[in-house]
């Protein structure tokens, strides 16, 4: 592995920062937004299994139900 001096190195990182494509307000907004629903989902979904298996398991048992 080539050593890089520190100047190179910031140099070279300066460089690859400029290609990177920064999104913008809107698409930051719409993608959180999208997160949030989806992490809503997931938490209705995950509760409603949880429910299904929870009374599946206490009729088996015959704990009541």
């Amino acid at each position: 592995m080539a050593k890089i001096n520190p100047g190179q190195f910031v140099r070279e990182v300066r460089q690859e920062v400029s290609k990177v494509t920064w999104p913008t307000r809107k698409e930051t907004t719409i993608s959180t937004g999208m997160v949030f629903l989806m992490v809503f989902l997931a938490a209705i979904f995950f509760f409603l299994v949880d429910q299904v298996l929870s009374w599946v398991v206490r009729l088996i048992l015959g704990l009541g139900g």
